[in-house]
């Protein structure tokens, strides 16, 4: 593999080698060092709110059980029978107390504990040849959840998922924690594009550019209101640890004025200003943002927007209604990603706005949405254009907001203009894509530490050349 030190400093510079978007070693690269170390969203815990529930998820070519054990507790598992390798759980999601492999029928308990394997007497001469107390299914290596949201590390030493998340905790509030009781979810859809998965990260991650471009047709056929396309650089950008997003600039009014605007009903509102602190409010109801698309680093995004939906309340502002989704570029290739996109709503919202929430959401995004068909056009175009011989002769200029010495067009948000951590600008610019790919490039430029050896469910040889069960990590 070649060095890559080039396209590193290339990235730092803000001007981004067009092949990074379409090559094979970068992709492996990321399998390898990014991918392997970095946490990653696998479920919401809405999808397994029952005893028993199970959904399975993969991280690249892993696969994985995330399911609710009979104590009520929450496990990620490797999708693999200690025996022969086979996939213990075939089905996407569904409820069980035990999974059996369909290869040789060792079973397991939906916390990852083996059941029970056929003739164990006859074929291991019971506990001597096979002790299956202790033995599980491998778990996760690192596994820990935030507000219901369900990630996993592979690696054992990840550090801790809420100082990864830092500051981005302020934002992801917004989306996840309008009322005590959090969202559930609906979904996911699931479908696959002919593009690379970093362009959609970029594009969530603060590209208000493309908005008066790209969904033009949107604004011309009355579905989204307002700001007009062409006054997104009127919100803000911002940056904030290992995530970042754009805001919209809301008009004059008080925080109930402003959240009314973009459709929420009164119960919805009280609730929110019982659990946010005063500086998210302040970001809304004082500084005048609202909170719109984001990226977690490296793979999840989200969306918050209002548009017009038929069946809204006809005294709302317009008749408009906010939606939220959270989505993830599964990479497949480093031409193909598998998006898996989820609905989000608070639990306690009244049932005719979930309903309504959730055709916004239909409506705008997911599969079939109006804004996924702009945007996933533009994606495949410029996956296809970076597999060409000239594609390595072009740097991508990714400085907007910069000036040739390295300065700032404007200047950053201060507190008293912006109540939320981070860095924040307002209009134009790249610094949440430049973000982004600064802690891509730190991930993929640093060598992999050799993983800690792990024998779950095996058996190894002792110092005297006899053999014995161990179910234990062996570094």
């Amino acid at each position: 593999m070649e060095d890559q030190t080039a396209v590193f400093e290339a990235v730092r510079e803000g001007m981004i080698p067009a092949h990074v978007y379409n090559d094979r070693e970068i992709f492996e690269l990321e399998k390898e060092r990014l991918f392997n170390r970095s946490w990653m969203f696998v479920a919401h815990e809405s999808e397994i709110p029952n005893v028993g529930d199970y959904v399975v998820r993969h991280v690249l070519d892993d696969s994985f059980i995330v399911s609710r054990d009979n104590k009520g507790e929450v496990h990620v598992m490797f999708n693999m029978c200690l025996h022969r390798g086979m996939q213990v759980c075939r089905a996407e999601m569904g409820n069980a107390s035990n999974f059996r492999c369909p290869y040789h029928g060792w079973s397991y308990r939906n916390d990852g504990r083996i059941l029970g394997l056929p003739f164990h007497q006859e074929a291991y001469g019971g506990e001597e040849g096979f002790k299956k107390k202790g033995q599980t299914l491998l778990p996760a290596p690192s596994m820990d959840t935030f507000n219901g949201l369900i990630f996993i590390s592979l690696d054992p030493e990840a550090e801790p998922l809420e100082e990864f998340l830092g500051d981005f905790k302020f934002y992801l509030d917004y989306y996840i924690r309008q009322s005590a009781d959090g969202v559930e979810v609906r979904g996911p859809q699931r479908w696959r594009v002919k593009a690379n998965w970093k362009i959609g990260a970029e594009n969530f991650v603060g590209d208000m550019y493309h908005t008066p471009q790209t969904h033009t047709s949107v604004v011309e056929i009355g579905l989204f209101r307002e700001p007009k396309a062409e006054r997104r650089k009127d919100g803000n950008t911002y940056w904030a640890t290992s995530g970042g997003g754009t805001t919209y600039k809301l008009p004059q009014g008080s925080l109930e004025e402003r959240l009314a605007y973009v459709g929420y009903p009164a119960e919805m509102i009280e609730r929110m200003k019982e659990v946010w602190s005063q500086d998210q409010l302040d970001v809304i109801g004082r500084d005048g943002f609202m909170i719109s698309a984001a990226s977690i680093f490296p793979n999840i995004s989200l969306v918050h927007n209002w548009p017009k939906v038929e069946d809204a309340d006809p005294e709302s502002a317009d008749e408009v209604l906010p939606f939220i989704s959270l989505r993830q570029w599964q990479p497949i290739s480093e031409n193909e990603t598998e998006v898996l996109s989820w609905f989000l709503v608070d639990k306690n919202a009244p049932e005719e706005f979930k309903a309504l929430s959730y055709k916004a959401y239909l409506m705008c995004f997911g599969s079939s949405g109006m804004f996924e068909q702009d945007d996933v056009e533009n994606w495949v175009s410029l996956t296809n254009t970076a597999a060409g011989s000239m594609a390595r002769r072009l740097h991508l200029n990714s400085r907007m907001g910069m000036k040739m010495d390295g300065s700032e067009v404007v200047p950053a948000l201060t507190a008293e203009q912006f109540a939320g951590p981070g860095t924040a600008y307002v209009g134009y610019g790249e610094y949440g894509q430049r973000n982004l790919l600064n802690k891509w490039a730190d991930y993929l430029e640093r060598e992999p530490e050799k993983a800690a050896d792990i024998n779950i469910g095996g058996v190894i040889r002792g110092d005297h050349g006899h053999q014995g069960n161990r179910g234990e990590q062996v570094r």
